[in-house]
C-alpha cells in the first residue's frame, strides 16, 4: 500500500551536483529541509552520477527550520519551493524568515 500525501513540490533545483538532480529537477521522493536554523536541503547528496528519472517530482516531506514563515508543525506550507546552491550545498531558496 502506498500512502499519498500532498507535499509542496520542488519546482526547480540548481544543485546540479546532487545525485537526485537531473536537468535541474529533483527526483527524490521527498526532501527534508533544515537543521533547525539553516534552510539547507538535508537530502542533498553530492555525486557526479545521478539517480534515474522515474517520472516523479520531489516534494517537501519535512521542514525543520522553525524560523521559516512557511513552517507549520514541521511541514512546509509554501505552494512550491525552489532549491539554490549556497556555499557548496543546497538551500531552500523559498525560505522566508517569520
Amino acid at each position: 500500500m502506498r500512502l499519498t500525501i500532498e507535499m509542496p513540490p520542488v519546482d526547480s533545483c540548481a544543485a546540479t551536483g546532487c545525485a537526485y538532480n537531473q536537468d535541474r529537477t529533483c527526483h527524490a521522493r521527498a526532501i527534508t529541509v533544515g537543521d533547525g536554523i539553516h534552510p539547507a536541503c538535508d537530502t542533498f547528496i553530492p555525486s557526479a552520477s545521478h539517480v534515474p528519472d522515474h517520472g516523479a517530482k520531489a516534494g517537501v516531506g519535512a521542514c525543520k527550520v522553525q524560523a521559516c514563515r512557511y513552517n507549520q508543525e514541521l511541514e512546509c506550507q509554501a505552494a512550491a519551493i525552489t532549491v539554490s546552491v549556497h556555499a557548496q550545498h543546497a538551500d531552500c531558496a523559498t525560505f522566508e524568515k517569520r
